[in-house]
């Protein structure tokens, strides 16, 4: 299970609104305990891409992020990035570039503006598993 606070979820979702049409970005960071993870940061990130259907975070700021997570005392969780014309599950794509099958790949699907949908995946290979993810 993930848990997320409703301010973490509403600043991804102000953030890709923002970046529409592209598709927006940035890493997860908190605890772990077993197999639950806590969200305690989100991090936002620039697409370079600058893409409506990929993405790459800014090697300088992803840096920022991880120095700023072991500062904090958090551990990487993963990342999160917007599909602003497709639903919340991953592409070919984000499942070939899947490199950690520790992280949590985290999609904000904006296709339907005003139902915006918030899923968590597991992928190992070319296999994605939805995580159970709790917004509190």
């Amino acid at each position: 299970m993930i848990l997320m606070t409703k301010k973490d979820y509403e600043l991804i979702l102000e953030h890709a609104k923002s970046c529409v049409p592209e598709e927006a970005c940035g890493l997860i960071a908190g605890v772990k305990n077993g197999d639950d993870k806590e969200i305690k940061k989100v991090y936002i990130l620039t697409n370079i891409d600058h893409s409506n259907e990929h993405f790459s975070l800014d090697p300088k700021e992803q840096l920022a992020a991880v120095k700023d997570m072991r500062a904090n005392g958090l551990v990487p969780l993963g990342n999160w990035h917007s599909h602003p014309e497709s639903p919340s599950r991953p592409s070919e794509e984000d499942k070939r570039l899947a490199y950690d099958s520790k992280a949590s790949y985290m999609i904000l699907s904006l296709m339907e503006p005003e139902k915006p949908v918030l899923n968590s995946f597991h992928i190992e290979g070319d296999v994605s598993t939805k995580e159970e993810l709790v917004i509190c």
